[in-house]
């Protein structure tokens, strides 16, 4: 698939808001008394848009209609300027858009010039949480900048090829009696092909899943099945249902990994099936 023209990209994006402006007066995005409702807050993984910069993945952001991002490097990057991260942190807020967490960001040296590193980059990123992939050892170590930083971090899970996390379950025997800034990203997809029960693995959390990364498959076994949310087997709604019933205060980020230059299309597709999965539970 071709890249698209900045100016093709920015007319999809024209047609995608134009259509999310009907939806809200219609039934394809949730009103303020259902956002309420069913307390799930929707919002994306820029690592969704990484073939596009950082203007032109804002514009998609307001597109899909959510103010909720969670930046990954490539828009906000690490070897940037203190500057030039607060440049960069402005143009999304100043797009109206909330960052609530960054990365996939991975902490794997057991060194704290590396890991103080990350944790300066995400204060001047203004990330109020960094989504990690640590291991068993740096986790101790993290703990420690946690602590000095005040700034929270979510283990994400990275199914049967992950040596170190490939499960909910196996971030949280190692989370134990940790700071309870110490928390999990729960990704769907890779949960689900770890053999692990989604929905149960999400409960079993409780106020230690801080984000969850939403995706879809065709066959929960097979990561390169993955599809837009709501054409495979991923248990949306049961998922949302469990949320709801845990009150959960954070957010459930689109994770769009296919469709890399093109990804707009099926992000729209996904929301309104996320919306209508919401929509169904508020009735």
């Amino acid at each position: 698939m071709q890249k698209l023209s900045r100016r093709r990209f920015l007319g999809v994006t024209a047609l995608g808001t134009a259509g999310l402006a009907l939806g809200r007066s219609g039934e394809a995005a949730p009103s303020a008394g259902l956002r309420e409702a069913v307390k799930v807050k929707l919002g994306v993984a820029s690592y969704s848009l990484r073939e596009l910069s950082r203007a032109d993945a804002i514009a998609a952001l307001q597109a899909l209609g959510t103010p909720y991002v969670s930046v990954k490097s490539m828009h906000l990057p690490y070897e940037a300027t203190p500057e030039e991260m607060a440049a960069g942190r402005r143009a999304f807020e100043e797009a109206g858009l909330e960052i609530v967490s960054g990365g996939v960001i991975y902490l794997q040296e057991n060194d704290d010039d590396h890991i103080r590193r990350h944790f300066e980059y995400a204060r001047l990123a203004g990330l109020p949480m960094m989504v990690i992939a640590p291991t068993h050892e740096t986790m101790p170590r993290i703990e420690a900048f946690v602590k000095e930083y005040d700034i929270a971090v979510a283990i994400h899970n990275h199914g049967p090829e992950d040596e170190h996390f490939p499960t909910p379950q196996s971030a949280l025997t190692v989370i134990g009696e940790m700071d309870p800034r110490v928390g999990l990203c729960v990704d769907v997809g890779h949960t689900a092909r770890a053999g692990v029960d989604v929905v149960a693995s999400i409960a079993a959390s409780g106020d230690r899943l801080f984000e969850l990364h939403m995706k879809d498959l065709r066959d929960l076994t097979d990561k390169e099945s993955q599809c837009i949310v709501g054409e495979g087997k991923m248990p949306v709604a049961a998922l949302f249902k469990q949320l709801q019933a845990m009150d959960f205060p954070g957010y459930v980020n689109l994770e769009y990994e296919i469709d890399a230059e093109n990804p707009l299309p099926g992000m729209q597709r996904s929301f309104a099936y996320m919306r209508g999965a919401l929509a169904g539970l508020a009735e």
